[in-house]
């Protein structure tokens, strides 16, 4: 694996430099776009709107609309915002993991210590292991500021990105139902349903499966077989009562039992 950050996490006046690497990787097929006529691969173009020549990606600059006039920044602008930050972690606070909902976590990452790094790294791990706690913090990461966790995660330490605040939308314009009333026979009956199909979480049971059915069929035509789209199923339910429904899943649950 490539290193894509080297830094430090500021913990206290403790400094442990560490690597990030990315933590996870992408479990569908890699397709090129090719032209129909010669499979030939498709090459795209920087193009100026105004001229319709293309650009070469030396003379492309970012630009931020601001009073209906570009302002450019060049990467020594973006630098200095964050002149501060851009090789430590700093850890602001620790928390406890379940006051974080799921809804702010982003992408994890992997943290290694540089080797003179592996007592600090291995202090704040299991420091983390017997609080329970996660730390939060910020660092810059391809030129924009990121809010993070840091947690144990076995022998390593895990940073997760997370979302700031002010990047979840609010909720306001979604119409969603009232609340069922606490005495409800439904509720009771779903909540029982719910009990039923629950069970330990097992990651290792779950899979991508059309990622294997897709590469199964590239086999396939690669070999010279000709394949069909399976007929998509519509199941239809013999009645439209919510309570029917519940308690038609409760008796096939213990069917299958």
């Amino acid at each position: 694996m490539k290193a894509i950050w080297t830094g430090a996490i500021g913990f206290g006046l403790v400094n442990i430099p560490v690597k990030i690497y990315s933590a996870t990787q992408d479990s569908s097929l890699d397709f090129d776009m090719l032209d129909k006529k010669d499979l030939s691969n498709i090459k795209f173009q920087r193009i100026n709107e105004k001229t319709g020549k293309v650009v070469d990606y030396a003379n492309i600059v970012k630009g931020y609309m601001h009073n209906d006039k570009y302002v450019v920044l060049t990467d020594k602008d973006f630098e200095a915002a964050a002149t501060k930050q851009s090789k430590v972690i700093e850890i602001l606070d620790f928390v406890d993991e379940n006051e974080i909902d799921t809804i702010y976590y982003e992408s994890p990452y992997f943290l290694e210590p540089e080797k003179n790094g592996g007592r600090a790294y291995g202090l704040l791990r299991d420091a983390l292991l017997k609080t329970k706690k996660v730390g939060i913090g910020t660092f810059v990461l391809r030129s924009k500021e990121s809010l993070v966790l840091i947690k144990a995660y076995g022998d390593l330490l895990v940073l997760n990105k997370l979302r700031f605040g002010e990047e979840v939308r609010e909720t306001k314009e979604i119409n969603v139902p009232e609340k069922t009333p606490a005495k409800s026979k439904e509720l009771d009956m779903a909540i029982t349903l719910i009990n039923q199909l629950s069970g330990d979480f097992d990651i290792g049971s779950y899979h991508d499966n059309y990622t294997g059915k897709l590469m199964e069929l590239i086999e396939a035509k690669a070999k010279g077989v000709k394949t069909e789209a399976p007929k998509m199923k519509i199941i239809k339910t013999s009645t439209t009562d919510l309570m029917s429904q519940l308690k038609a899943s409760l008796e096939s649950k213990k069917k299958t039992a």
